[in-house]
């Protein structure tokens, strides 16, 4: 995935003609750092982990990013996350930097408790180097709200009262209203956002979703709500079609019970790696990154891509996608809905005033709007596809800011403003 992320990201900077300098500059790292974690198993055993946390840039202001659990978190993924990170908090112009981070551990094969200790002990090494105004982490594959709870409990230990240290968290804990559905309601926004620029409406389209953990399962619930007929979803253990339409209220309900889509009654089944080449207007992947390869991309029969997960489509399939005609929402625009309520929870802890529900949906859907129109109006005007006008802007912005900080655009700094 790094390498992906690097890929795209020299793509934007020929565009905008960066020298070797700037391009070493804005690809390294503020900060790598990697803790191991011991902590006692329930059975008496000690279980050790390695923790990551990889904080990108933070010309822009704090870095923040998700807090990843999975056995495949390593310092190259996490490195990879964090860029993307700094260029999606840039295209959709809140003032963060990008970080990313976790550990290698399965939550399924752990405790509660043991689940806690890990949380906490990963805190212990990095409280440091990790706060409201440093570095602010949030939800991402396997954690959720209850686990921010924890960090923001065990961070006040170290440093006093701070909820904003870290976002995603329950509201009883300061946590704010719309932030659970934030990812999949900013996907629904750009897909809107993306039909509406071709004329289209959720009503005159069918979707295919791969993935239906909170981003897949939100954003369905969203699109179905609005008209769209979502036909087919899979995840890890399988698919289901029904080609009139899923009852997704349904299917929510079951997923939930189950903790998978797969035996739902209301449905035929399907295996759940026919979802990518799915005979459906629009393609949603919301699982996990490298999705859809150069060995499945040509067999993609979507319209629309819209993309829910992070790095779900290798460089290679994005070639052969857009070739085919295929308008391709990336994900450092379309997923920017989570970062972008993370930002306006942030905002309320630190002002200590809450917002209500109303005002979180108004606002999240004013910044994706906005970011999707700012994109779309670069992509015509340089005749680029949206992810490679993504990344102009997201690489344009962290540039400006980190020149402005640093040489206060010396004559041997060149702005990238006269290339947009």
């Amino acid at each position: 995935m790094l390498e992906a992320t690097s890929q795209y990201f020299q793509k934007a900077a020929d565009r905008l003609r960066l020298n070797h300098n700037a391009r070493c500059i804005l690809l390294s790292p503020f900060r790598t750092v990697k803790v191991e974690i011991v902590v006692d198993g329930d059975d008496g055993s000690l279980l050790q982990f390695f923790g990551y946390r990889v904080q990108h840039d933070h010309s822009r202001g704090p870095m923040k990013g998700g807090l990843r659990f999975h056995p495949s978190m390593d310092e190259d993924h996490a490195g990879a996350l964090a860029a993307l990170m700094t260029w999606k908090t840039a295209v959709v112009n809140v003032p963060f930097g990008g970080a990313k981070g976790g550990v290698n551990c399965d939550p399924a094969k752990l405790s509660r408790r043991e689940l806690n200790a890990v949380t906490r002990a990963y805190v212990a090494q990095l409280h440091d180097v990790i706060g409201p105004n440093l570095d602010i982490p949030a939800p991402d594959v396997n954690t959720n709200e209850e686990i921010m709870g924890w960090i923001m409990d065990e961070y006040s230990k170290y440093k006093g009262f701070s909820p904003g240290v870290v976002t995603g968290k329950p509201l009883q804990l300061f946590g704010s209203e719309g932030r659970t559905e934030a990812t999949g309601r900013g996907v629904m926004y750009a897909l809107e956002c993306a039909l509406q620029a071709d004329g289209k409406k959720f009503g005159d389209i069918t979707i295919a979703l791969q993935g239906f953990g909170n981003v897949g399962s939100h954003a369905a619930r969203l699109i179905h709500e609005r008209g769209g007929k979502v036909v087919a979803v899979a995840d890890h253990l399988g698919g289901v079609v029904r080609r009139s339409g899923l009852d997704i209220p349904a299917l929510l309900k079951f997923a939930q019970a189950e903790c998978t889509v797969n035996g739902f009654p209301r449905a035929e089944s399907m295996p759940h790696t026919e979802i990518i080449a799915f005979d459906a207007d629009v393609l949603i992947p919301a699982a996990l990154e490298g999705a859809i390869t150069k060995d499945n991309a040509q067999k993609v029969q979507a319209r629309y891509v819209v993309e829910g997960a992070n790095g779900p489509t290798t460089p290679e399939a994005h070639d052969i996608l857009i070739d085919n005609g295929v308008t391709v929402v990336p994900d450092i625009l379309a997923n920017a809905g989570g970062v972008t309520v993370s930002y306006f929870e942030w905002v309320q802890n630190i002002q200590k005033f809450r917002w209500d529900y109303e005002r979180v949906i108004a606002e999240l859907e004013k910044t994706m709007k906005r970011a999707y129109e700012d994109v779309s109006e670069l992509a015509k005007r340089h005749e680029v596809d949206l992810r490679t006008a993504s990344f102009m802007l997201g690489v344009h912005r962290v540039r400006e800011a980190s020149s402005a900080r640093q040489y206060a655009q010396s004559a041997d700094v060149p702005s990238s403003q006269k290339f947009l």
